[in-house]
């Protein structure tokens, strides 16, 4: 495995936690397809309030219980590799955002 240390890029996915694929979570399909890919890892962030392009708030308060509460799935690698796996997304992803950005790595093993 090559060493994923400095100038990376960071993909960020927002996702809603009752988007699908098929029949599973959009959130666990992503990471396994990622795992697939070969990229260096991922990381599902659940959000406790959050809202998107319409607007709707999604929170965890007890009075305002939703079931769909916003999702971000992070993981960094080569660019090359972000940029392979992107085409791949697109074919599972119904709605949602995809950010990327330049990261410097200080990988500790």
């Amino acid at each position: 495995m090559a060493k994923l240390e400095g100038e990376q890029t960071l993909m960020r996915i927002f996702i809603g936690e009752s988007d699908r694929h098929g029949h599973r979570p959009l959130y666990v399909a992503i990471v396994e397809l990622l795992r697939q890919q070969g990229l260096a890892g991922a990381t599902v962030l659940k959000g406790s309030m959050g809202f998107g392009a319409r607007s709707i708030t999604h929170t965890d308060k007890i009075l305002r219980l939703s079931a769909d509460l916003p999702v971000v799935i992070e993981a960094v690698d080569a660019r090359d590799k972000i940029d392979a796996v992107l085409p791949l997304m697109d074919e599972m992803m119904a709605g949602g955002m995809i950010t990327l950005e330049k990261a410097h790595v200080i990988r500790y093993s």
